[in-house]
């Protein structure tokens, strides 16, 4: 009888499944790395320019998320969910740390500010200088604010729909609620975030 775990090793990593990949990454094989890059790259990079709204941290988010998916295969679990939803998970995980670690970084800059007062801050903004991020740090918090403050049922949906990638319909089946009912809860805590948008960035540059 042939080894059929040796045999999968030797088959072209594009003729795989998802599965299979992360098997064959529990065995070192970064080939199998880069091929679950080709097929999910894109959406994971859409994710985290989506949490990030910076793509210079998206790519970097990304690496470290497909970094932390190489070193955990082993604990990957095909009865939680798919690959992509693992790797989905893993970003939004990764690009959310990111995000709250901006938000400590800039309220030390602005307390650094506030108590030693207008002299400090030039030099601040110099240091800073790199990134060019204080403010839209600062009004990414407020959003996130504003998310949070979303009643549970219209930020579960929102979350599902731009943070995992899941569909209305499979936010639906997750749920286990009717089409309808997701569809609803998501226009109104999207006219809900556009209207705390609205208030909140009237004047957010590119």
């Amino acid at each position: 009888m042939r080894n059929s775990s040796r045999e999968n090793k030797f088959e072209p990593v594009a003729s795989q499944s998802d599965r299979a990949l992360v098997e064959r990454m529990t065995a070192r094989d970064d080939r199998a790395l880069g091929e679950l890059y080709d097929r999910h790259g894109a959406t994971l990079y859409s994710l985290a320019v989506a949490i990030a709204r910076e793509r210079a941290d998206a790519e970097e988010i990304v690496a470290d998320a497909l970094g932390q998916a190489w070193r955990t295969a082993s604990q990957f679990d095909p009865g939680r969910g798919s690959v992509g939803a693992w790797l989905a998970t893993i970003t939004r995980s990764r690009a959310l740390d990111l995000v709250r670690a901006r938000g400590r970084r800039a309220r030390a800059l602005a307390r650094a500010a506030g108590e030693s007062g207008e002299g400090l801050s030039a030099p601040l903004a110099a240091a800073d200088a790199p990134e060019r991020r204080v403010e839209r740090q600062e009004a990414r918090q407020l959003v996130g604010r504003s998310l949070a403050e979303l009643p549970e049922p219209q930020r579960r949906v929102i979350e599902l729909a731009y943070f995992t990638g899941l569909t209305q319909t499979e936010i639906a089946a997750e749920l286990r609620e009717p089409l309808g009912t997701v569809k609803t809860r998501m226009r109104a805590g999207m006219e809900k975030l556009r209207d705390s948008l609205a208030r909140l960035l009237p004047r957010e540059g590119p």
